[in-house]
């Protein structure tokens, strides 16, 4: 079997409204670039039809679709891990599930890396998500970028491509708890960023919360930098040493009554 030119990973989550429009756009897009692809779906424990739907897909088009089902929920990342650990293409590309990154872009990412890049970030243009979730995002890359020194523009766009030596080493690193496109950043040798189009959400909810969005910030900070880990102690020491006067205090009116 010859191995494909490009992988193309895609977690899915909850998408059966997405999915049957992703494929009407995903496999006109990549037949268009004449060259051998797969693509590999990672069913992330959803609780809808999506299995289902990606079974029938397989069906149709058991040439270059492949797919990964999970016992569970296990995350975005795992599932891309995941992906990473089964693919077979000398270049990887990571696309959501929602279309808001449309799958059309995929080639202007491949011809990016055709000028030598072993690893290319993407920015999106004309965001549509809320104004609020730009703003976030906007003062989580300026957190991330003064603690870590790893620069990236976008951090939330998950449409990006990997040569297979990137991929390699992040499955090899073992890390499990970190974001993916900052551990490629760090093993890449020249990473370039593209701009790429933004479309809305073509139906449901977002899939990351503000509450997941600032664990992997944490998770990626704590990882890079030894910065958090003193201000965290000194936080710690001063509530230790404040606790230890109010317990002082208490005590020595506790006396003050008894005499």
């Amino acid at each position: 079997m010859i191995a494909p030119t490009v992988s193309v990973i895609i977690p899915v989550y909850n998408e059966e409204q997405t999915l049957p429009l992703l494929f009407s756009r995903l496999y006109p897009a990549l037949d268009k670039l004449g060259v051998n692809y797969e693509i590999i779906f990672i069913n992330d424990g959803s609780r809808d039809r999506s299995a289902a739907l990606l079974r029938e897909q397989f069906q149709t088009r058991p040439d270059v679709t492949r797919v990964i089902l999970f016992s569970g929920n296990f995350g975005q990342h795992m599932a891309i891990m995941a992906g990473f650990e089964h693919c077979r293409g000398g270049r990887v590309v990571t696309l959501d599930a929602d279309l808001q990154n449309p799958p059309e872009e995929i080639g202007n990412l491949l011809a990016a890396m055709d000028g030598g890049h072993d690893y290319v970030g993407s920015i999106r243009t004309q965001r549509q998500d809320s104004a609020f979730r730009r703003r976030a995002s906007h003062w989580m890359n300026w957190l991330r970028e003064r603690i870590t020194h790893i620069r990236m523009t976008d951090q939330g766009c998950m449409l990006r491509a990997y040569d297979r030596k990137i991929v390699d080493a992040i499955t090899s690193s073992h890390e499990v708890n970190t974001f993916i496109p900052a551990l490629a950043y760090t093993y890449a040798a020249n990473p370039p960023e593209i701009e790429v189009s933004h479309e809305e959400r073509a139906s449901g909810a977002y899939q990351y919360s503000l509450y997941a969005l600032i664990s992997l910030n944490w998770a990626l900070v704590s990882r890079s930098s030894i910065i958090p880990l003193p201000v965290f102690s000194l936080l710690g020491i001063c509530v230790h040493v404040r606790s230890a006067e109010d317990e002082i205090g208490v005590i020595l009116g506790t006396r003050c009554v008894v005499h």
